[in-house]
């Protein structure tokens, strides 16, 4: 048996396709199993051992369709459901199953703040796809795999190299990411160094908290590589970290997780951490929020509440009782 899983984008939901690959090739030892994404998240399956093929996708459309039809699978299991993966399974003839969006139900959830969409995580709703194989959910965590060698010497400044707390500051949406003056004021209350994560995007964000609260923190903001900052999160004591694909990808490591929601909601997207034995889900109820399905590049009502207002104390305490633990 040969069976192609589709999952084009991005890093969060990619990540969430680990188990049902891992689950198909477990349980169906004999199949082949291969996978085809966006050339820029070949990275979350590079070094995955469940996986016999990765496939990129091409330029033009109709190459990715000449590919798939040379290798001759004999199932397709669609989790994106979009325009191309419906002209893929078209042309292609090979029998498929599809993951179903709701998407309807989502939109009338976000647009009169209802809640329409059941509250099952995005695996879960993964999995049905493959239930007509007989394929079940193993009730395990995600899948990472870590493709450097590194040391934390080699990474981080002695003074948070016996311990450290990680905070993913990044997000792709103003709307995902806590202030700075925010994140100082956890920080500052945090009882361990703290390493703050993220791209470049963030990294004068990270030199900002940094002045302000010296060596206790380090900023590691543009300057670790992906497969580096996942290493410093598998190492850390905990993570503090919003809706963003870094803050999912720590899942795969059980390591205590307080994850901070903003102007989206975990509950419409299903992706709240998955597997983990001790986590915090932050965020407070209002009116407007959630104010989009995957954030915003400011908030729409101009006060921001859903960050401004958080409450610290929850996120400092489950920090802090999980390091003294």
């Amino acid at each position: 048996m040969k069976i192609l899983v589709i999952r084009f984008s991005s890093m969060g939901d990619i990540i969430y396709t680990t188990p049902v690959v891992r689950c198909l090739k477990k349980q169906l030892p004999d199949a082949e199993i291969h996978f085809l994404t966006k050339p820029a998240f070949r990275y979350i399956y590079d070094a995955n051992p469940y996986l016999d093929k990765l496939l990129l996708l091409k330029d033009k459309l109709g190459d990715t369709i000449a590919e798939i039809k040379k290798e001759k699978y004999d199932y397709i299991i669609d989790l994106h459901s979009n325009l191309r993966t419906a002209i893929i399974k078209l042309r292609t003839g090979v029998q498929s199953s599809t993951y179903k969006k709701q998407r309807i139900k989502k939109w009338l959830s976000l647009k009169f703040n209802l809640k329409l969409v059941p509250l099952t995580h995005l695996v879960d709703r993964y999995l049905e796809t493959v239930k007509f194989l007989n394929v079940t959910n193993d009730s395990q965590s995600i899948d990472y795999y870590i493709k450097g060698s590194y040391q934390l010497s080699d990474l981080l400044p002695e003074t948070h190299q016996n311990g450290y707390v990680a905070f993913v500051i990044g997000a792709t949406h103003f709307t995902k990411r806590m202030p700075n003056d925010k994140i100082i004021s956890i920080c500052r209350q945090i009882n361990y160094p703290v390493v703050l994560l993220g791209g470049e995007d963030v990294k004068a964000n990270g030199e900002v908290i940094t002045q302000a609260l010296g060596n206790k923190v380090y900023n590691a903001c543009g300057i670790t590589s992906l497969d580096q900052s996942v290493y410093l999160v598998a190492n850390a004591i905990s993570i503090i970290g919003f809706d963003t694909g870094l803050t999912h990808i720590a899942e795969a490591f059980n390591k205590p997780i307080v994850s901070v929601w903003g102007g989206t909601v975990p509950e419409l997207l299903g992706v709240q951490p998955y597997h983990v034995e001790k986590v915090l889900v932050a965020g407070i109820d209002l009116p407007c929020r959630p104010c989009s399905k995957f954030g915003l590049g400011h908030c729409p009502l101009g006060h921001f509440k859903c960050m401004n207002d958080m409450p610290e104390e929850p996120i400092i305490n489950f920090a802090n009782n999980t390091i003294s633990s």
